[in-house]
This record gives C-alpha cells, structure tokens and sequence, in this order.
C-alpha cells in the first residue's frame, strides 16, 4: 500500500483540508504518467508553469519545451496506458507545505526494475473559471543506485 503523507498546512488553498491537498497532489503523481488527467498540448500547458524546468534522471536540465516534445514523442508511440505504467509502484509520497498554496511532493517511483526518487513543486493557481487546479513549477528525478 502506498504511504502517503501531509503537513498539517494546506499552504493556503482555500476550502481544502492537509488531506485534501495530499489527495489532489497524489492525482497528479507521477507527473506527466497520468493518463487519465488526458494528454494534449493543452493538458500539458494547463498542468505546468510557464517556466517550468525538469532535472532528469540523468542529471541534465530540461526547460518545459523540451519536456513537452520528449512526452509528445512518449506517448505517440505507446499504444496504452499499461505500456507506460504496468509493474510501476509509489511509496514513500509525502506533502510538505513550503509556502502559501505551494507544495513539495516527493516520493519514490518504482518501474520495474528501475526506482528513482521525485520531487515536483506544486503551486495552486485558482485563477480559472473551474474553480483552480495545481500547476508544476519543477520536477527532478534522481536514480537510486543498485541496492
């Protein structure tokens, strides 16, 4: 079973409880593998700021841009969703309250064979007309060594 953790602080999102956020957050995890948030251009630019940046696994820094064209080419190839997601596991999901309406997320994603630490930093922008959703700001991926 997952471990899902929260701070005791919503970060100021209104009407939502420490859970809540936790909740929401878990939804959007692992970022840019959620297939059931839908993948368009769209999606992509509504679930990530306009100067997000991404430091992959590798160690290398990617601006949003090249992010986009990297899962644009990831998902015009696969065929399902479980091409991407089958024997993937989180645990270790944790919710830290840095600043008003901004999140940490971190957790440990299993793929496989291949575990890797995340970390995204959320903020809640509820300046649209459905009421507000998250927005990445960044997202880094560190490979965890053969253990």
């Amino acid at each position: 079973m997952d471990d899902e953790r929260s701070s005791n602080d919503t970060g100021g999102v209104a009407g939502e409880d420490s859970g809540g956020v936790a909740g929401a957050l878990r939804r959007c995890e692992p970022i840019f593998h959620r297939w059931e948030r839908g993948f368009s251009r769209a999606e992509f630019d509504r679930m990530t700021d306009v100067d997000f940046s991404e430091v992959g696994a590798s160690g290398s820094r990617y601006d949003r841009e090249h992010v986009w064209s990297v899962l644009a080419r990831r998902h015009a190839s696969t065929t399902a969703p479980a091409d991407l997601e089958e024997n993937w596991r989180v645990e270790d999901f944790a919710v830290r309250s840095i600043a008003p309406a901004t999140q940490l997320v971190t957790y440990t994603l299993h793929q496989g064979e291949r575990v890797s630490r995340r970390a995204t930093l959320w903020r809640y922008d509820n300046c649209d007309d459905d009421g507000g959703h998250w927005v990445a700001l960044y997202h880094q991926g560190t490979l965890v060594p053969d253990r």
